[in-house]
């Protein structure tokens, strides 16, 4: 198999760039079946869906190093699974389950996993930003090298908070990459109709905050901008603001018949900007990869999928006990 030109790959080998791809297969898979058993009543409460949007954490997350910690919001199963968490874990959460990572109390919005150093999954529009400025913080205090990724939506960047948080990040010059995944609706809002200034990647500018806008469907170019932002943050010279230009294909979540755009608008982008389709066509492209490895990559992820499902419908639910722990932590003193 002919390897592409460095330059051409922008920051991935050929084997990390095969890996980065299976991670948005896998993510776009798993989020079908979410939807699946939510539509069979499986998964209850709230659950939103990442379909359409796998390239920014998965290009992202490739640039990240072990020790670097990650906080989203509660579209948040796609960060979970390009943090190399279990997904039987996941959806056995979804499901409300034991085996789940928050032993199913969590459900689709709330979980974490300390040894993956993903910090949740927050259900409040954009309170996980000062909590990610608070983990920079800790790894300013600790001298880890370590940078925290705070991920918001284009709803959430226009909350006061985000701004509280973005002052003490520069003023301190926390190791923080603050990543607003412009997905183009906050919830059923367009951004053209609800942010003053929708060049997101300037709101920072007040605070000495350097910016830069992303495609978010070219897996790439996210990838080029996260060895940058990341680059910078742990270098000393403080916080970083990517504005990564996304879509999904779903609505805000389940319940969310989104009538608000056209379907002529989402096959638009479906047909033209596919992160999975473009990268897939890269890699063919650029003799990366061959069709019949794509075929068996697929298959695999299909088998990983099935056991999944299988693990979130047959794990046993939490005992009635389970409602008392983890609420309080008993002090020797």
């Amino acid at each position: 198999m002919a390897q592409a030109h460095t330059s051409l790959l922008r920051g991935f080998t050929q084997e990390t760039l095969i890996k980065a791809y299976r991670q948005m297969v896998l993510i776009r898979r798993f989020e079908e079946k979410a939807g699946q058993l939510y539509g069979m009543g499986q998964i209850g409460g709230f659950c939103h869906l990442y379909i359409g949007q796998e390239a920014v954490v998965v290009g992202l997350q490739s640039a990240m190093q072990s020790q670097d910690t990650v906080i989203t919001s509660y579209r948040d199963h796609g960060h979970m699974l390009a943090c190399d968490m279990d997904p039987k874990g996941v959806m056995a959460e979804l499901t409300g389950r034991r085996g789940g990572y928050s032993r199913g109390k969590g459900g689709s919005m709330h979980m974490f996993s300390r040894e993956k150093n993903f910090f949740g999954g927050h259900g409040i529009v954009g309170a996980q930003v000062p909590i990610g400025t608070g983990m920079a913080f800790a790894h300013h205090y600790k001298q880890d090298q370590g940078v925290c990724l705070a991920y918001m939506g284009d709803g959430a960047v226009n909350q006061g908070q985000v701004y509280e948080a973005f002052n003490m990040a520069s003023l301190w010059k926390l190791p923080v990459v603050y990543v607003v995944e412009d997905n183009q609706y906050a919830m059923g809002t367009s951004v053209q109709r609800a942010s003053a200034n929708p060049d997101f990647y300037k709101r920072g500018e007040p605070y000495g905050i350097p910016g830069k806008q992303v495609d978010g469907m070219d897996l790439l170019s996210v990838r080029e901008a996260g060895d940058w932002a990341l680059s910078h943050a742990r270098s000393g010279q403080g916080p970083v603001l990517l504005h990564v230009k996304t879509y999904r294909y779903r609505g805000h979540s389940m319940s969310d018949p989104a009538k608000y755009r056209t379907k002529e608008e989402v096959e638009t982008v479906r047909q033209n900007q596919d992160p999975i389709e473009l990268t897939r066509s890269f890699m063919v492209q650029n003799q990366l990869i061959t069709e019949e490895d794509l075929k068996t990559l697929d298959k695999e992820i299909k088998e990983i999928m099935a056991e999944t499902v299988d693990f979130a419908q047959t794990s046993p639910e939490p005992d009635a006990q389970e409602l008392y722990t983890d609420v309080l932590i008993e002090s020797a003193i």
